[in-house]
């Protein structure tokens, strides 16, 4: 096992940079807002309740988890658009064939975010499906 492929693979889990600012102050609040996603949206994504959706002080442990990967996902897109906020925000909202003709946010919508996510970190490494 190459040692240094395994230190870059440990390093690259979370982006360097915060060019979209998702990271500070209330992080889930700004993920629904950069991705315009609605209580509906997260709740389905989600699988919960959408009466259990909540972005203030009171939101689930697991829910602020979530909106915190995709924070990450909003991150690593904006580093690889070296922090081109509009052109970051239209790719997620752009039909993508490399994702069956559905946008980046869809699938955001549609809970296959891990998947976006492997799909992300593929592309950013060179590895293509």
């Amino acid at each position: 096992m190459n040692t240094k492929h395994v230190v870059n693979d440990l390093l690259t889990t979370v982006p360097t940079h915060n060019f979209l600012h998702l990271l500070e102050g209330n992080t889930p609040k700004k993920v629904a807002d950069f991705l315009e996603l609605s209580r509906t949206d997260i709740s389905k994504a989600m699988k919960m309740d959408k009466s259990h959706v909540r972005l203030d002080d009171q939101i689930s442990k697991d829910l602020k988890q979530r909106l915190y990967e995709i924070a990450n996902i909003c991150e690593l897109m904006a580093g690889y658009f070296n922090g081109d906020i509009e052109k970051t925000a239209l790719w997620f909202r752009i039909q993508n064939p490399a994702l069956g003709g559905i946008s980046p946010r869809d699938m955001i919508r549609y809970g296959r975010y891990k998947k976006l996510e492997l799909f992300i970190r593929n592309a950013l490494a060179g590895i293509h499906p």
